[in-house]
């Protein structure tokens, strides 16, 4: 089986394969589950998650159980920390940038307790893999919207995340001048109300009218070079 991230089933749409993942790491975790609380968990969860089946729901609980390491411990109250998840997001999903990986980071953890429970990950993960484009939309301005409550990127936050996302790409002679210039580019481009800071609203227009912007600051999604298909009726289970 294998599991496809983007909006739809194309072949162009990025994807990740993860059963070898569920033998490398879980099979000793599935083991010491209790397969009662594993099934009522995943009941639970499938409920909420649609874009997963509860045999795919199922194989993301145990990796999820795998990777907090504590055999021992409950299902529901089990945490991921985010070291453990930066892990995952390089090794996994190919993602090398540390402040967007903290993002994204947050961006999963709802409650803001500063950890991942099971709950989190499963519903994070569907967004990540399966989001429709309004879904991706949402998560990734929510990776890029660093400045708490005012619901705005602002050109300071441009900047700085043009700057950490260029900065091993620029030569010694590139200076701030140069990123405040992309940050004006920026800006034309994607500022519609022209009020010196983007909106969720004016995001969205602009990555409608361009897919590229969708991840215009910085990876925040699964990498492109990773390929696989949508799962077939026929295919097994993990």
């Amino acid at each position: 089986m294998t599991w496809s991230s983007g909006t739809n089933s194309s072949p162009e749409s990025p994807s990740v394969e993860l059963r070898y993942l569920r033998s490398l790491l879980c099979v000793e975790a599935t083991f010491n589950m209790d397969p009662k609380a594993l099934g009522k968990l995943v009941e639970s969860i499938s409920k909420t998650v649609k874009s997963f089946k509860k045999s795919e729901v199922e194989s993301l609980v145990i990796l999820f159980h795998g990777l907090v390491g504590k055999p021992d411990e409950r299902l529901d109250i089990a945490r991921l920390d985010r070291s453990t998840f930066r892990m995952v997001l390089h090794g996994l999903f190919g993602m090398t940038d540390d402040k967007l990986m903290n993002r994204v980071f947050f961006a999963f953890d709802k409650d803001s307790d500063n950890c991942i429970s099971v709950n989190e990950w499963v519903k994070g993960l569907s967004v990540f893999l399966r989001g429709t484009l309004e879904e991706k939309l949402k998560f990734c301005f929510e990776v890029y919207y660093l400045n708490g409550d005012d619901g705005y990127i602002s050109r300071e936050e441009i900047f700085d995340m043009l700057k950490n996302s260029l900065h091993q790409e620029l030569s010694e002679e590139e200076t701030d001048e140069g990123i405040r210039e992309l940050v004006e580019i920026t800006l034309k481009k994607m500022d519609y109300d022209n009020d010196g800071k983007i909106s969720f609203a004016d995001f969205e227009k602009a990555v409608k009218e361009d897919r590229l912007l969708l991840e215009v600051f910085g990876q925040c999604l699964p990498e492109e070079k990773v390929q696989c298909h949508q799962p077939q009726k026929d295919e097994g289970t993990f």
